[in-house]
This record gives structure tokens, C-alpha cells and sequence, in this order.
């Protein structure tokens, strides 16, 4: 399956340790993440990732385009929560996306680990049928 793992930037950290406690289970997928992002996972866990631009260079354009085409099954955004923030499009926009095309989506913690231990029990397997 096709992760996307995107964190702004207070809670890279969170997801560099989200990678480490998961790995096992990380590393049986494509994991996918914007660049600043994706390099700090490799440097914490040396999980292989493929890396887009930057966020805020269009990488998470980069990826909601690839959301619209159908290519991503599971979406962990850890996202800063205050309202003034820049990035706050962002999550909306990658937000829908997941919605209007049905691509499980965790935006805390708790909502990841939910998700990936899902994933782990198969649970998730109904998105290679529902990309045919």
C-alpha cells in the first residue's frame, strides 16, 4: 500500500517517533512524504522514502495530485492546530481529497495508530479493490 506521511513543522518530531515505534510495519509499504519531512524519517528510522518537494515548495500539491489520481492509500498528516497558520489550506485541501475519494486519512496520534494498526491487521486491503 501507499502512505503518505506529511507532519508541519512542530510535529516533525512526533512523527520521526510516530516511524520508529511503527517501522515494522512501515517497511512493508511505499511510504511516501514531502521532502523535509520524509528525510527526517529516513534519518530516525532508515525507512525508505519517496520524497516530493517540499510543502510549501508544492509538495503537497504534488501529493494531492496524486491522491486525485487514485495512487494513495492511507494519509497520516500531523498537522499544527492554530488557526493563523499558512499551512492550514494545506490540510484542508489534502482533506477533501481523502474525502471525495475515500482514502482513510489521520490528522493526530491517536487517529495514526489507529489506522496503522489497521493496516497492519489487513484491514485496509479494500483499497487495492476499490483503485480497480
Amino acid at each position: 500500500m501507499n502512505i503518505v506521511l506529511i507532519a508541519h513543522d512542530p510535529k516533525k518530531k512526533l512523527m520521526q517517533n510516530f516511524c520508529i515505534a511503527y517501522r515494522g510495519i512501515l517497511q512493508n509499504h511505499d511510504v511516501y512524504s514531502t521532502a523535509t519531512t520524509g528525510r527526517l524519517v529516513e534519518e530516525a528510522c532508515g525507512l525508505s522514502v519517496h520524497k516530493f518537494l517540499a510543502g510549501h515548495l508544492g509538495g503537497v500539491q504534488q501529493i494531492a495530485t496524486q491522491i486525485e489520481s487514485n495512487q494513495m492509500d492511507l494519509v497520516i498528516f500531523l498537522r499544527e492546530n492554530t488557526q493563523s497558520q499558512p499551512h492550514n489550506n494545506d490540510f484542508h485541501s489534502i482533506s477533501t481529497l481523502c474525502d471525495i475519494y475515500n482514502i482513510p486519512l489521520a490528522s493526530n496520534l491517536a487517529t495514526a495508530e489507529l489506522l496503522i494498526k489497521a493496516l497492519e491487521r489487513g484491514d485496509l486491503d479494500w483499497r487495492v479493490l476499490y483503485k480497480h
